[in-house]
Parts: structure tokens; C-alpha cells; sequence
């Protein structure tokens, strides 16, 4: 069942706002992304019944995820073929039914950490075929956090 980019931006906005309305407080706290990512992650299953909802999954069916990225700093001009932990994803575990992949960062993280989850959603696009990235960058307030989708 493919779903159109609308359907998933609305439904995403729709686990973005209830992460604002019950864990607002774990933005305004600054906690770890990965908790946050994790109560995100809950409210997106919600919206996605029929798909897997997974924090930190590495496995492409049965091979770790790997992509040809460049590794540790973004500088580094050199791909190397990079074993990767996706924030959150939207899929069909087993198979190759990948709709969403999102990496997570806080504001207040530098732009060259931005600008290396970019790459790697690129990276997810067109070698993983996930249908849809996006980047959700949260603020350390309960505002809802910004989506900066990738073409």
C-alpha cells in the first residue's frame, strides 16, 4: 500500500503535535534525541497501522544496513560503506517496503551534524528506496519541531 507524500506529512505532523502535547517537557529539558526519538517513534506507530515502526534499526532484511556515505565527519571526502542505526523508520521488516526514514536533531546541534544527516537520508533514498526522509529538527521548547523533507 503506497502511501502519498501528503498522507505521511499529515500523519507525521499528527505524532509531531501529540510528542508536543505529552513530552513537551522532554524538549524543554534538553533530554537525549534518542528519547526523544523513542516517544516520537510511538505516536508515529499510531498513525501507521499495517507498518513497522522501528528506533535505531540496522538491518536490511537480513544484512546489517549499510551505505555508501561518508564516515565519522562530514568533511571527510572519503565513502566507505557504513553501517547505519536510522533514528526512526517505516517499514515492513523482511522485505523491501520502506516508506519512511527520519533522523532527528536538535537545534541546537552544529550545522555540519545537519548537514551530515542529509547526506545520509539522501543515502537512504536512493540506495535503500525508502520512499520518504525527512529531517525533524526539535528546539528545546514544546514548539512543534521543524521537517525539512528530502526531494
Amino acid at each position: 500500500m503506497s502511501l502519498t507524500k501528503e498522507t505521511v506529512e499529515s500523519r507525521l505532523q499528527r505524532a509531531l503535535g501529540r510528542l508536543i502535547d505529552h513530552d513537551g517537557y522532554l524538549l524543554e529539558k534538553d533530554v537525549n534525541e534518542r528519547s526523544i526519538s523513542h516517544r516520537l517513534a510511538i505516536y508515529i506507530e499510531q498513525e501507521f497501522a499495517g507498518w513497522n515502526v522501528d528506533c535505531e534499526y540496522n538491518r536490511d532484511q537480513h544484512d546489517p544496513k549499510k551505505l555508501g556515505i561518508r564516515s565519522g565527519v562530514v568533511s571527510n571526502d572519503d565513502l566507505t560503506a557504513s553501517t547505519v542505526f536510522p533514528d526512526i523508520i517505516v517499514h515492513k521488516r523482511g522485505t523491501n517496503e520502506n516508506l519512511l526514514v527520519i533522523e532527528m536533531k536538535k537545534e541546537s546541534h552544529s550545522e555540519e551534524a545537519k548537514e551530515f544527516d542529509r547526506d545520509k537520508l539522501n543515502a537512504f533514498k536512493s540506495e535503500l528506496k525508502y520512499k520518504y526522509a525527512v529531517l525533524v529538527i526539535a528546539s528545546n521548547s514544546a514548539k512543534l519541531p521543524e521537517c525539512e523533507w528530502i526531494e
